[in-house]
């Protein structure tokens, strides 16, 4: 009972709160995910380094796409020599997820103006999407929400490019930055982020298969393991998700 008081309370402050405290509250509950993005985003700026990408096309990178799966991609492909329709090909398939994202957030991004929806838009990380989708759906009736998301993105974005920054850096003075293991942040992460939400067989099918398949098609030339396993996960969640309906007819 104390508890149901104390959550009832915190939400009827966090209506009435203004804009500047909430987006403090946003760039705060990202600060556990900041964690795991910094050795991540340094180890991106040395490997674009290596790989032989100009100062300026990196930092580019970071500060127009913000996008760390996919810059991985394309700077691993670049190296690799690929050609660059399979670079376009593969980058997009592994931001599909982002389609999701969106798709998730229009009821919450529906009232905002163009210039909102646009900064909201690009900002939408996992990590940015992960704190605020779970903001939004409280249930307290606070119009200043979307200052929560904006917290959130601008702390990730300032963090990835600066992070950027001293991978450029720093990997100069350290060359074999990226043979630390600093690596195992962002996939610990992004376990973290995902588990709370599996709440339904299909989703657990999704991820499961997609997580067992990006081990066997792990050796695929041109990361096209990535590509299989996004495909099967999506196929199993559905296929699991027919069978589930189909039992409750």
């Amino acid at each position: 009972m104390g508890n149901k008081i104390m959550q009832n309370h915190e939400l009827k402050n966090q209506g009435s709160s203004s804009p500047f405290n909430q987006f403090l509250s946003g760039a705060r509950d990202t600060f556990p995910l900041i964690v795991g993005a910094i050795p991540f985003g340094i180890i991106f700026g040395t490997l674009a380094a290596t790989a032989g990408l100009s100062f300026a096309a990196t930092m580019g990178m970071s500060i127009f796409v913000f996008a760390g799966s996919s810059q991985f991609i394309s700077v691993s492909l670049v190296a690799a020599g690929t050609a660059w329709p399979m670079i376009v090909l593969t980058t997009f398939v592994v931001n599909l997820r982002h389609m999701l994202y969106g798709a998730t957030m229009v009821p919450f991004y529906k009232n905002l103006g163009p210039v909102w929806k646009a900064v909201l838009a690009f900002g939408l990380t996992d990590e940015t999407f992960a704190v605020a989708i779970n903001r939004f759906n409280q249930k307290d009736e606070s119009p200043y929400k979307h200052y929560y998301n904006l917290g959130s993105m601008i702390f990730m974005y300032t963090n990835w490019n600066l992070c950027t920054f001293i991978g450029l850096t720093a990997g100069r003075t350290f060359p074999e930055i990226s043979k630390w293991g600093l690596d195992f942040a962002m996939p610990a992460t992004f376990i973290g982020m995902v588990i709370p939400y599996l709440v339904t067989r299909p989703m657990w099918a999704s991820v499961i298969t997609a997580g067992v398949v990006s081990i066997i098609a792990g050796g695929l030339p041109h990361k096209l393991g990535l590509m299989v396993a996004a495909i099967s996960g999506v196929a199993a969640g559905i296929f699991c998700e027919i069978n589930t309906q189909k039992r409750h007819l």
